[in-house]
């Protein structure tokens, strides 16, 4: 099946032609048609299957009647983080270019003025965080009585982030008659109870096993005796034996990612960091920087998790074992995208067990061990003692960089000293 199948119109076909692409995702062909006839979708499908494309294309064709007026949006889009509503607008940009769609990014870190004047001036799309839109409801700035379309996406996400009660809010104040397309990585059952609540009669669209990972990328894991401090030099060996040119390194701390990315700095890497305490032009500027190959490494929290189109990653290394096994799937779809292939890397510690169980009960599936040169490996059966060994010997780990060495703690010198 062809773009030219889906129902689309010439300008945005026409578009999707410049992009180069021609053959749409199983979630594009199955959800696009679908939309188009302006049914209500609830869309599960795994990270870098395409869903973006997937509602912002019909959107662009259904909107393209119409026009909008001043501080009453046409449609809403809601999103869990700033990137992936900026990944959002991005498509919104790219296929709607050859039609007069106006749009507007309503997320924190921005000027509060600039985007005023944009709702001022009317917007077919408007794209927002849950937060900054209250914000600018109840500043008087927003009318949501005339929207038609309302997307909520990342579902899931929302919900791990505490968002949901705001979004329950933002749709009590739309319109009962409207479109609802409802997309999700995974449908745990809060999911599927608030997409009960939310959307009348929807067409169900699941393309993947919920929480499955892409066939397109190898997984590793490296287990680990020991802390932080042999993690920091397995992730090094590995990125060295990879030939890593472009990767993302997940750690569950945002303290942790200054840590591992100052001690990847020091070593040589050509590396960057990216964390929610960032201001948000710092964080543009630094993701620009990433996708411009001007850095190799991105050492990361799970903010980058969602939100990250970057199709060239090669390589995604879990520095820590995710303690929610579904943001697994989420990381290690960063790469394998647009048909590539990709490597997926996980570094565990005997603590970590628990964690690595969750994941593996997920996937259904053990993740292939991976032997590195002078690593010392751990057996399941080992861990709980493991774990309680490093507690009791607390004092002497203090010499060696304290108790929270492991975890990027304060006693970040003692971190840097020691690679």
């Amino acid at each position: 099946m062809t773009f030219e199948d889906l129902g689309l119109s010439p300008e945005v076909l026409r578009a999707v032609q410049d992009v180069g692409y021609t053959t749409p995702t199983p979630i594009q062909e199955k959800a696009i048609p679908v939309v188009l006839m302006g049914r209500d979708v609830l869309g599960c499908a795994q990270t870098g299957t395409g869903k973006t494309a997937g509602f912002t294309l019909p959107m662009i064709d259904i909107l393209s009647s119409g026009r909008a007026r001043a501080r009453m949006p046409r449609s809403l889009i809601i999103a869990p983080t700033r990137e992936l509503a900026a990944q959002v607008s991005e498509n919104f940009e790219l296929y709607g270019k050859y039609g007069k769609l106006s749009m507007a990014l309503l997320i924190g870190g921005s000027s509060f003025v600039d985007q005023e004047q944009k709702l001022d001036r009317g917007v077919d799309v408007l794209i927002a965080t849950p937060g900054r839109l209250i914000d600018l409801f109840e500043r008087g700035k927003i009318l949501l009585a005339d929207v038609k379309i309302l997307v909520i996406d990342e579902a899931d996400r929302m919900l791990d982030m505490g968002f949901m009660p705001d979004v329950e809010r933002i749709v009590g104040l739309l319109p009962k008659i409207r479109q609802t397309l409802f997309f999700s990585a995974t449908m745990p059952p809060e999911i599927r109870r608030l997409a009960d609540k939310f959307l009348m009669n929807p067409k169900a669209i699941s393309v993947d096993p919920p929480a499955s990972a892409a066939q397109t990328v190898t997984q590793g894991l490296v287990k680990l005796r020991g802390a932080a401090k042999e993690k920091r030099a397995a992730l090094r060996s590995l990125i060295r034996s990879e030939g890593v040119k472009s990767a993302l390194v997940f750690c569950n701390r945002k303290r942790d990612v200054d840590v591992v990315f100052r001690s990847l700095e020091r070593h040589g890497f050509s590396v960057a960091a990216l964390h929610g305490d960032m201001a948000q032009p710092v964080r543009m500027e630094t993701l620009q920087s990433f996708k411009d190959a001007k850095v190799e490494i991105l050492v990361c929290s799970d903010v980058a998790a969602r939100g990250l189109d970057i199709p060239a990653v090669s390589h995604v290394f879990n520095f820590d074992v995710p303690s929610n096994p579904e943001d697994y799937v989420h990381r290690i779809g960063r790469t394998g995208r647009a048909g590539r292939s990709g490597k997926a890397f996980t570094l565990a510690l005997p603590e970590e067990n628990k964690y690595l169980a969750g994941v593996v009960n997920m996937l259904g599936m053990e993740i292939p061990l991976v032997q590195l040169e002078g690593a010392e490996e751990w057996q399941p059966g080992e861990a709980a003692d493991e774990g309680r060994g490093r507690r009791r010997g607390g004092r002497e780990g203090a010499r060696d960089g304290g108790r929270d060495r492991g975890r990027g703690g304060s006693r970040g010198g003692d971190s840097r000293r020691r690679g």
